[in-house]
Parts: structure tokens; C-alpha cells; sequence
């Protein structure tokens, strides 16, 4: 009885947030994300100590976790994050709907601490990419893309890193799996994401002689993206998902999201020559 008594008071602040039953203010480094009348929705608010990212929070739960917006943290303070717990624990760092009425032309500040509405569509934020992404195991970046006839294709990187500010948020990816064609690896279009800076309309690190930023089609500028010179792929334009083949002007995409979780692809190698294990 003792020990049930010491789970239920360990559990209790899980089980008072599930309920809505919040007993102190909410407090987040991107609270603006999450309209006061949602702050209710927290599933994990009153939670001592709080995840890392959205898969560390499902394994707490024993896979118990719903989707929904959760308290996790990073780095030194607690973010609000959507969780998409029923595809395996990621962390949503972005989501957009063709023609939303969210607007993804915004400034380097915007881009950095994020915008938008968690529970909509909206960009997490460069530093929390970061913060995510650096360490200290290894992440993957996932690619979820659905059409006009809801036809939906996805793509994973593994390993996926943002780097720091200092290198203007520069993007890291690994190898490619996944049924969505590679737009940010392979060169096919003759641009290459990989290893980019990021751009958006008041800082301009692409490698155009032009601001890929600011370039606009059907009068809709490009938004913040780790631009070659320009793109072969770019999510963060609202009036038309591009991701080469799949999503373009002639093949319509109606939303499209950006996920990351801990990478799965550490394995142990065993060989005739070595009395140990290695990476």
C-alpha cells in the first residue's frame, strides 16, 4: 500500500494536468504560441520534471500520451510544444496549411523564437531547433506531406541537426529514407539544402544574388528557409507547398509538417575481429 500511495502522489501532477486541473500559472519561453483560452489544453502542466522533447514524454506515459500541446524543455526554460504522440512521439517544429491565414514572411526574431498558433499552423522557432537538435544523442527529422486527394507521403533524415545562431541556425542532415521524393539532400533540382544557412527577409545568407526570401509567386513572398539559390524544396510558402515533385504549382499539397524525435539508427555492430562492441 505504501508504494501505491508513493506512485499516486509521484503521478498526481500528470493526472491533475490530464484533468485540467491546473493548480499554478503557466509559464513558457513561447507562451505567445498558445492563445490564453488554449492554456487549458497543456496535458502535462504541473509536471515537476518536465521531458525533453515529446518521445521522452511518451515513455514517461509507458505510451499512454495523447497528441496534444505539452511542456517540454530543451534547454535552460520549459516550451510548449504539439506533440504527435500516436505516430511515435515527435515533436512538431512546424505546420502549414496551403493558404493559411497564418503569415510565414516574417523577420529573423519571428523565425528564431517562432510564431503562430501550436495548435494550427505555425514555425516552433530556429533556437529551439537548436536547442532540440544539438544534443546530446542524435535526432531525426521527419517530412509529413498530404496532396489535394489526401494522398500522403513522408520522408525521414537521420541524423538531422540546426546549428547555432552563430552560424545563422545552418542545417545538418544525414542519410534519407521515406516515400516522399529527398528535396534537401539530393541535388536534383540543382540546389542543395543541406548544410545552408538559414534566410529570411531581413538577413539574407543564400547563395542568390537576389534575397531568396523575398521572392514572391501569385504576390505571396517566400518566408524564412535554408535556401541554396533559390529551392528545390520550401515549406514555409504559404500559398503553395513546394517539395519538388511531390508538392509544387501543378500538384497541389494541402499541408505539410516537420517533426523531429531522438534518431533510432544507433545500432551495435558485432565483428570476428574486435572482443567489444562498437558504434
Amino acid at each position: 500500500m505504501r508504494c501505491l500511495r508513493c506512485w499516486l502522489l509521484a503521478m498526481l501532477p500528470l493526472l491533475l494536468s490530464v484533468t485540467g486541473a491546473h493548480t499554478e500559472h503557466l509559464q513558457a519561453e513561447n507562451l505567445a504560441l498558445l492563445p490564453p483560452e488554449e492554456h487549458k489544453l497543456v496535458l502535462n502542466h504541473g509536471m515537476r520534471v518536465l521531458p525533453r522533447d515529446c518521445h521522452e514524454m511518451l515513455m514517461t506515459s509507458a505510451g499512454q500520451a495523447r497528441d496534444g500541446v505539452y511542456l517540454i524543455q530543451p534547454g535552460d526554460a520549459p516550451v510548449l510544444a504539439y506533440c504527435a504522440m500516436q505516430e511515435g512521439g515527435w515533436t512538431v517544429v512546424q505546420h502549414i496549411t496551403v493558404n493559411s491565414s497564418v503569415n510565414f514572411d516574417r523577420t529573423w526574431a519571428e523565425y528564431k523564437q517562432g510564431f503562430g498558433i501550436l495548435t494550427g499552423d505555425h514555425w516552433l522557432g530556429n533556437e529551439y531547433l537548436h536547442l532540440l537538435t544539438r544534443g546530446p544523442g542524435r535526432y531525426t527529422l521527419g517530412i509529413k506531406l498530404v496532396d489535394k486527394d489526401a494522398i500522403t507521403k513522408m520522408g525521414e533524415y537521420d541524423p538531422f541537426l540546426v546549428e547555432g545562431e552563430g552560424t545563422a541556425y545552418r542545417l545538418r542532415l544525414g542519410l534519407y529514407q521515406g516515400t516522399a521524393v529527398d528535396a534537401l539532400t539530393q541535388d536534383t533540382e540543382n540546389y542543395l539544402h543541406d548544410n545552408q544557412k538559414f534566410t529570411t527577409k531581413d538577413r539574407d545568407n543564400d547563395n542568390y544574388f537576389q534575397n531568396c526570401a523575398k521572392l514572391e509567386f501569385q504576390g505571396v513572398a517566400g518566408g524564412g528557409w535554408w535556401y541554396d539559390a533559390c529551392a528545390g524544396a520550401n515549406l514555409n510558402r504559404r500559398n503553395v507547398i513546394y517539395w519538388q515533385k511531390d508538392c509544387n504549382k501543378e500538384h497541389l499539397c494541402k499541408y505539410a509538417w516537420m517533426m523531429v524525435k531522438p534518431s533510432e539508427t544507433v545500432k551495435l555492430i558485432h565483428t570476428g575481429q574486435c572482443n567489444k562492441d562498437e558504434l
